[in-house]
């Protein structure tokens, strides 16, 4: 399980470092879309270590 979540954080920030670089958008779309990435990977992970079990 470890191994799985590690894996996953790896090739998401790999993904938003592509994303940030190489796609040209406006500085503030990218900073949205950094801070909604962010925030989704932070609940996938509570979720994930069975901090965050209880909410759907």
């Amino acid at each position: 399980m470890l191994i799985n979540i590690i894996i996953t954080l790896i090739v998401v920030g790999v993904l938003l470092w592509l994303v940030n670089t190489y796609l040209p958008m406006d500085a503030k779309i990218k900073s949205i879309l950094n801070i909604v990435i962010v925030i989704a990977v932070v609940i996938w992970l509570l979720r994930s270590l069975g901090v965050l079990g209880g909410l759907a």
